[in-house]
């Protein structure tokens, strides 16, 4: 078992069938499994997309930066879901954001994300890296590395990862193990490139499995290799 880890999920996951907004029955399912891991003694940090809110696009009146800065507003709305049910099933949670917005959460500091977990509470990180051009992947590796996770679970739509897409592919392998160089020659589109780059060059290894059983957080969590674990 793992003594801290960093829980991964999309926007799209927490809209449920709907596809769209935020499926409170879906997030409190969630929500359910990461109390289970937080009471086996495993510390735990959850960062979410915000696909289910916002999915850029560019046009004639809207630049870049401005649609990125609104992704990472949509991470804050999907991380204050993911607190609140937390707290309504007795479990402290604390949101922290890398943008100061210090009437809806604490900014996001290491040294208070460290006492907060002595605490026993979960950390829901916001807010994306706080700058364009990174994905909420990139902010996942970042945030595991900054609170030194043992872990990053990588929770997808897919139960792993393949050399092809599987949806699209019925030839396509899947792999129980990969290292990071390889997903990286390969192109598998498990995070982005810089996150595989980040979580490589310190050593925190993918355990990369399907959401759609919730049990497999807890599963995850345990050490237990249910979909595709990703490393040196």
């Amino acid at each position: 078992m793992y003594k801290r880890v960093l829980l991964k999920i999309s926007g799209e996951a927490l809209a449920g069938e709907q596809k769209t907004g935020i499926d409170s029955e879906v997030v409190s399912s969630i929500c359910d499994k990461i109390v289970e891991v937080v009471k086996s003694g495993v510390q735990v940090g959850v960062v979410t997309g915000g696909g289910n809110i916002w999915r850029g696009w560019y046009g004639k009146n809207l630049e870049k930066v401005t649609s990125h800065y609104m992704g990472m507003l949509a991470t804050v709305i999907n991380s204050l879901a993911i607190k609140d049910a937390l707290e309504s099933k007795g479990i402290k949670a604390v949101c922290q954001t890398s943008i100061p917005m210090t009437q809806v959460a604490e900014t996001f500091t290491k040294r208070d994300a460290e006492k907060h977990f002595e605490e026993g509470a979960v950390l829901v990180f916001g807010g994306g890296t706080g700058v364009p051009f990174f994905s909420t992947d990139t902010t996942a590796a970042l945030r595991a590395c900054e609170i030194e996770a043992d872990v990053i679970l990588v929770a997808k739509t897919i139960d792993g990862v393949y050399s092809a897409d599987p949806k699209v592919d019925p030839n396509a392998i899947k792999y129980d193990e990969i290292t990071y160089d390889e997903v990286l020659a390969k192109d598998l589109k498990v995070m982005d490139a810089a996150a595989i780059a980040l979580c490589r060059d310190n050593n925190i290894p993918l355990s990369v499995f399907a959401l759609k059983d919730p049990e497999n957080i807890v599963r995850a969590a345990n050490g237990e290799n249910i979909g595709t674990i990703v490393k040196l």
